[in-house]
């Protein structure tokens, strides 16, 4: 597909962000409530207990669509979600776009030795998109404000994520839903470490010494992060002790 087969959309909708980060978690909730109420079934009944995140990626697996990555301005994720899922209701787009979620997560800021829990977006300048990929739903979502392009070598014609890759995304935003909703007890939140997912850095040391990476996991118990380098037109994973790179 290319630019020219869909016309770009210029009218902004205003809708505020809050509102549709609560709305947008609506799914997960529900789907966590759903496992909250079988397992207690399942338990009064004498049954053996079911992994909620297995039932959790069982459930993914079963709906309609696909899950794409979009790039959005930083900071502005929520709106893009509001206006995306207005955009879809008005442009009559519903029946290929049928989620966003901004997967969000909570972390211990450590700072003059007071901690703080904050809540955050978890992945900085993307959001994620549950879609049929029609030219008519790239357009409605390409066309969005605030969003840049889909993430993908070929941004007209993307690949959606794994299974796998969706599940790492969202469990953060279905673990906390579950755990409010009693399933079980809320995760410790992170701990501050100094480096965001998605951060430009320089590696200080080894073979890759001088080269640009982006932070793509961040292990805070072992202080060490798995970077993408850039090797022959390739990103490629390295894992590196926060010691061995610098920010930008």
């Amino acid at each position: 597909m290319s630019e020219q087969e869909v016309a770009p959309e210029t009218e902004e909708v205003v809708e505020p962000a809050e509102q549709a980060t609560e709305e947008g978690h609506e799914a997960v909730e529900v789907a966590a409530a759903e496992l909250v109420e079988e397992a207690t079934e399942a338990e009064e009944a004498g049954e053996p207990a079911v992994d909620p995140l297995e039932e959790f990626k069982a459930k993914l697996r079963r709906q309609e669509g696909e899950w794409f990555v979009i790039h959005t301005y930083a900071g502005y994720e929520n709106k893009v979600k509001a206006n995306l899922e207005s955009r879809a209701q008005t442009m009559n787009a519903e029946d290929d776009i049928f989620e966003v979620q901004v997967p969000m997560e909570e972390v211990m800021e450590v700072k003059n030795t007071t901690k703080k829990l904050v809540r955050r977006v978890r992945v900085p300048g993307y959001a994620l998109v549950r879609m049929n990929l029609t030219d008519e739903s790239w357009g409605v979502v390409r066309h969005t404000p605030g969003v840049t392009g889909f993430v993908g070598q070929d941004a007209y014609n993307p690949v959606p994520l794994r299974l796998d890759e969706v599940v790492d995304m969202l469990a953060p935003v279905f673990e906390a839903e579950q755990a409010e909703a009693g399933a079980a007890p809320k995760a410790a939140p992170a701990v501050e470490t100094g480096f965001e997912i998605g951060e430009a850095v320089t590696v200080k040391e080894g073979p890759f010494e001088g080269m640009p990476a982006t932070i793509a996991e961040i292990n805070a118990a072992a202080s060490s992060m798995v970077v993408l380098i850039s090797v022959f037109e390739r990103e490629t994973p390295v894992t590196l002790n926060f010691s061995q790179v610098s920010k930008m």
